[in-house]
């Protein structure tokens, strides 16, 4: 009977229904954050896995889209026309063709051949000793109509019209485009094999996860890729691509796998991705893990606390409330309760450690800014510097004397053109494409000052110009290049400056043949040592890509004493630098 007295108690009554409440309450919390963070997880994968996807299916549209466009300008040329549509042909207008041929494919490494096949069966091509159906009325063969007919959607082929081998590395895409005559009669078929190739290194970089996986398929149900070459023979695999693609685009929660389509523009084809989430699982698993553990865990502080400490708990949170309440009149810390429980304590000791730091690092953002914004202005003083201007206008001044108008207005434009790019209308901000132009404006004007003592070449990768990135990075390097490694040498100077992709990243590469020196002494000699040296502008572009990047990025240095020097600076290609 006392024991059952003891259960009507007021302590103990507080202590079962909080206890209750407290279950419930993490029950249904556990709950929701599980269902909530896995269902934030799967909606970001799902747009990564949809992101990747459709950037790896628009790399092959686009390329397709060029190659097309390369057809109709082989297949509509002049010469070609005339060429095949004359009966009699000469010389000197096939070696022209043949010509035409090779520059095409000089321009991508990926084009097999280029084939031109006449309608009475003459060929042009790049490629010696063809295996292929010829007749004097090409009409009659079924490979040459079929390529008619086809227009220029792209087909998997074996190459050179052999039966179709399941050997990969005799693969090709095909791109056909019928010939005509300036009266709209069929003269002929233009033939472009690419390297089966060309797929395999658009998709390689596709994370899909350990089991994903992508494949794709014309409308004619045939598989045009898969890394599985067993998919291409075998109808069954196929029929399960093809399911794949019935069942539409979605998450599948009995195979873990998300999966989406993307039809291609340029071609009947439909490209599709199968993620597997790995991570998925792995995170619901942990979740669980985690919500039972910290679960448990408040439950028993919970049950200790009520059954103990229950009165003085309050006292130390309204503290702690009233002080969060205030926060907006200040930061002020709050006075611990020796006496209190060791969690009122704690988080007292955690919100006046958090007041801390939240002080530090506003006055850590604050310096920073002021920081960055000093180094940006003295980055931009230094190359609008009044010294260059005098030596540009000097030199336009002197061309005027000389009656050189078109030198003149070249350099004028240079000039115009350097500075309207170093302004930028006022943004810190500014692409790939134009950072190249503006320190090739810059040499443009050096060279003509230096003459035949200063060569350049200036190359950029086509897929990185649109990358944001902040102004005038490349400029204070080649003017180190410049002033610092070629002025004093005695040997033609050279400056080779590159922007190629490097992963996710995006390398500028500037190398010069001058004097070179040694790198330590840059963080060694003192500062007036180091301005002769050319550090100074080389740590102030270092510390803007730092500020904007973080320590992972930024400038590195290989030089070499009487040969020349390597500056590398790097800086990520995905971060959106805009400001709202």
């Amino acid at each position: 009977m006392k024991q059952w007295n003891m259960f009507k108690t007021l302590r103990m009554q507080i202590a079962l229904h909080y206890l209750k409440a407290s279950g419930l309450i993490l029950l249904l919390m556990g709950g929701i954050l599980y269902y909530s963070i896995s269902s934030v997880v799967l909606s970001e994968a799902t747009s990564s896995t949809k992101t990747a996807v459709e950037k790896s299916g628009m790399y092959i549209d686009l390329y397709i889209d060029r190659l097309k466009a390369v057809s109709a300008l082989l297949a509509e040329d002049p010469q070609l026309v005339s060429y095949f549509s004359s009966a009699e042909r000469d010389l000197t207008t096939k070696q022209n063709i043949l010509s035409m041929i090779h520059t095409t494919m000089a321009t991508d490494p990926f084009i097999q051949s280029v084939v031109i096949v006449s309608k009475d069966g003459q060929v042009l091509s790049n490629e010696k000793g063809l295996i292929m159906s010829m007749s004097s009325n090409m009409m009659k063969e079924q490979w040459y109509v079929a390529a008619v007919n086809n227009g220029s959607n792209p087909v998997l082929t074996s190459a050179r019209m052999q039966q179709f081998s399941m050997d990969k590395d005799n693969w090709v895409i095909s791109i056909s485009r019928e010939i005509k005559n300036t009266e709209g009669q069929n003269i002929g078929v233009l033939l472009i094999d690419i390297q089966y190739k060309v797929i395999e290194d658009f998709l390689a970089n596709l994370d899909l996860g350990k089991d994903g996986f992508s494949f794709i398929i014309n409308d004619n149900g045939e598989v045009v890729y898969h890394r599985d070459t067993t998919y291409f023979e075998n109808h069954i695999k196929q029929q399960q691509l093809q399911q794949i693609i019935a069942n539409q685009a979605g998450y599948d929660k009995e195979k873990n796998t998300l999966t989406h389509t993307y039809t291609l523009n340029n071609a009947d084809w439909t490209f599709v991705g199968v993620s597997s989430q790995d991570g998925l699982l792995m995170i619901k698993k942990q979740l669980l893990e985690i919500f039972l553990l910290v679960g448990a865990i408040l439950f028993i502080i919970a049950a200790v606390s009520v059954a103990l400490f229950a009165g003085r708990i309050t006292t130390p949170f309204q503290r702690l409330e009233k002080a969060m309440q205030n926060i907006e009149n200040g930061l002020k810390e709050v006075p611990i309760d020796e006496k209190g429980c060791y969690e009122a304590q704690s988080l007292a000791n955690h919100f006046n450690s958090m007041i801390g730091q939240i002080e530090k690092l506003m006055q850590e953002i604050t310096e920073k800014e002021k920081h960055l914004r000093a180094t940006e202005i003295s980055a931009l003083h230094s190359q609008i510097n009044p010294h260059f201007l005098y030596n540009t206008l000097d030199t336009i001044v002197w061309m005027a004397e000389f009656n050189d108008s078109d030198k003149v207005i070249e350099m004028t434009k240079a000039l115009a053109q350097f500075f309207r790019l170093s302004l930028s209308g006022g943004n810190e901000l500014t692409t790939v494409e134009n950072e190249l132009d503006h320190v090739r404006q810059y040499l443009f004007i050096q060279k003509e000052r230096y003459g035949d003592k200063l060569n350049y070449t200036i190359v950029g990768d086509q897929t990185i110009r649109n990358v944001q990135m902040p102004k005038i990075l490349l400029q204070p390097i080649v003017e180190n290049a410049l002033y610092h490694g070629i002025r004093g040498t005695s040997h033609i100077g050279h400056i080779d400056i590159r922007a190629i992709p490097s992963g996710n990243d995006v390398a500028f590469i500037i190398e010069d043949n001058g004097s070179g020196f040694d790198v330590t002494q840059l963080t060694k000699e003192p500062n007036e040592k180091r301005t002769k040296l050319g550090g100074v502008g080389i740590n102030n572009v270092d510390q803007r890509i730092k500020l904007y990047y973080g320590a992972d990025y930024g400038i590195t240095i290989n030089s070499t004493i009487g040969i020349g020097t390597t500056v590398t600076i790097k800086i990520p290609q995905n971060i959106d630098l805009r400001k709202d």
